[in-house]
């Protein structure tokens, strides 16, 4: 929730500066190819609201919190100007690796997305193949999104390791079974670190991961831990290695992730910031995308005309606000 120096403003003060937008996606991701966001501006500057149409209110709260902060408080200061990023290469055919890869110019890192419902275990093994192959000397990270039980993430992390992963994003849901796998992994000396993401943001105590040993780093989301600074607290308290990553944003909300990754003390991997280049367009006439393997520190302002271009139709706009005004009630109990 937002900290007790940055006020929740009113409900219509709020919709008085909200757009709500569609943009079309390259590529299917997340099962999706439009992505809705609605963002809002405020005295500090843009915020962006956009969790994932099958997000309760309760877990949607945090997103708003996290725009509030970027448009009604601004964020902390800076410690870096420019942040690494890695590249994301969807669920896509292996042929399509290149194409993929293509959008993010130069980069020494490049997150993969595995365990995709309806594909098996050699479409991620030739996906990760066609990667190395293209980038012999690049860190390759994949992200399960939860996909496997334990018996199949030991199996495929197993056969996967041999391109040389850097790190498993969230390859089983739970927290216990990820602390499993982490577990079998080392006694079989296999060198694959784990990364928890939907076990951080998800939980109602995103702190547990770390107590359970159940992963060697985090992935950390400023719109769904209710902003940049919460994000830093959770790190903190974590005492774990982190990642900062994005959850499908426009610059706007990319902006945030950039704060967060500039306002670390220690930022030892390259972000997953970089999935604006899977949007056919932006909101803004200067997106925030990596040039030479790093997003510049530079504030997102949306353009007039490209939010009038990518205006979402009346009916969706409507469903946005309502769901606004439902979820700033739960941010403003009486």
């Amino acid at each position: 929730m937002p900290r007790r120096d940055a006020p929740i403003p009113p409900l219509d003060e709020l919709l008085a500066g909200a757009h709500v937008v569609s943009l079309p996606m390259r590529v299917k991701f997340r099962g999706i190819m439009e992505r809705e966001s609605l963002l809002l501006r405020g005295p500090a500057g843009w915020g962006e609201f956009c969790p994932f149409p099958e997000y309760g209110d309760a877990e949607a709260s945090r997103w708003l919190a996290a725009a509030i902060e970027a448009g009604w408080q601004g964020f902390p200061a800076p410690l870096r100007a420019s942040v690494p990023v890695n590249a994301t290469v969807p669920a896509v055919p292996a042929d399509r690796v290149p194409e993929a890869l293509a959008r993010f110019g130069r980069v020494d890192a490049v997150k993969v997305k595995v365990a995709e419902r309806g594909q098996s275990l050699d479409d991620d093994a030739a996906r990760l193949r066609a990667v190395r192959a293209a980038l012999p000397e690049a860190a390759i990270r994949v992200d399960a999104n939860g996909g496997w039980d334990v018996p199949a993430a030991v199996e495929a992390l197993t056969r996967l390791a041999h391109v040389g992963l850097e790190y498993a994003e969230q390859p089983v849901p739970s927290i216990e079974g990820l602390a499993e796998v982490r577990s079998r992994l080392r006694d079989a000396g296999t060198p694959v670190l784990i990364a928890a993401d939907e076990s951080v943001r998800k939980e109602t105590d995103p702190l547990r991961v770390a107590r359970a040993g159940a992963a060697d780093l985090i992935v950390v989301k400023v719109a769904p831990l209710g902003g940049v600074r919460r994000a830093l607290d959770i790190v903190a308290q974590a005492g774990l290695p982190a990642v900062v990553s994005s959850a499908l944003d426009t610059s706007v909300g990319i902006r945030a992730g950039l704060a967060l990754a500039a306002a670390l003390p220690e930022l030892p991997y390259a972000c997953g910031l970089g999935t604006v280049s899977l949007f056919e367009s932006d909101i803004t006439v200067d997106p925030l995308v990596a040039d030479d393997g790093a997003i510049g520190l530079r504030d997102a302002v949306p353009d007039a005309g490209l939010l009038e271009r990518f205006a979402a139709p009346a009916e969706r706009r409507e469903w946005w606000l309502d769901r606004v005004r439902r979820v700033h009630a739960l941010l403003t109990p009486s």
